[in-house]
């Protein structure tokens, strides 16, 4: 696989903004662990924003000594790494489009930033907030579902936000043997999608809430449940 990303510069869309020299993925001015194949992949759909990247174009460009098999669970695993990185859903997607069976499009706008620019957030005008600002202290005390990509059947509930940082890790590096280890510690769980819980505390609600699981194996657990996770919150 190449380690050559395909264009130079800097770039930015909504709150994001992505250094393709330096493979950094920012929000708000705070840098975002991403690298590997799932940025790589980011970096591909920001080449041709609105364009469809196929799945055919992904193999031969990031998985040309792979087989089949291996390439379809390394692109779903870095799609689904992106993903949460970006806190998008794969069913409402504001950034990553699944055409199936065809490919991926990136939907949002996007702008290059000037040489100028620095990576710290301006301070925004007093009567407007950012978007980490999510209503978020509304959440608390709500019951939401957890949901998964279509066709899933479970997800993966890291137990803290640190430990979901060691699983984007994993995923990043298609380190299987890893995700088992946290499987088998219980740091990682194995949650049924429809299962309730109760968000506990929404204070970095961008990236996903502490929240209480309430049925299932797990029930009484406390686990952190990545935003594109939750469904049924207002």
């Amino acid at each position: 696989m190449s380690d050559e990303l395909p264009a130079d510069g800097r770039l930015c869309f909504d709150a994001y903004q992505v250094d393709l020299r330096t493979g950094e993925l920012r929000k708000h001015g705070t840098k975002i662990h991403l690298a590997g194949r799932p940025f790589q992949i980011l970096a591909l759909l920001l080449e041709q924003p609105g364009e469809l990247l196929t799945r055919n174009e992904l193999q031969s460009r990031l998985w040309p000594a792979d087989t089949f098999v291996d390439f379809e669970h390394g692109v779903n695993a870095a799609i689904q790494t992106l993903r949460r990185a970006l806190c998008d859903s794969h069913k409402k997607p504001r950034y990553i489009e699944t055409l199936p069976r065809r490919g991926y499009r990136f939907i949002a706008a996007v702008e290059s930033v000037p040489p100028d620019a620095g990576t710290k957030p301006s301070s925004p005008p007093p009567d407007q907030h950012p978007a980490l600002a999510e209503p978020c202290s509304e959440w608390v005390g709500q019951v939401a579902t957890i949901c998964g990509e279509a066709g899933r059947h479970y997800v993966l509930l890291p137990v803290t936000e640190e430990i979901l940082g060691e699983m984007c890790n994993c995923e990043a590096a298609s380190d299987d043997l890893g995700i088992s280890l946290l499987v088998a510690d219980e740091k990682l769980l194995l949650v049924s999608c429809g299962t309730k819980v109760k968000i506990l505390d929404a204070s970095n609600a961008a990236l996903g809430c502490n929240v209480r699981i309430l049925g299932g194996q797990f029930v009484g657990e406390r686990a952190f449940a990545p935003r594109a996770y939750l469904s049924e919150l207002s």
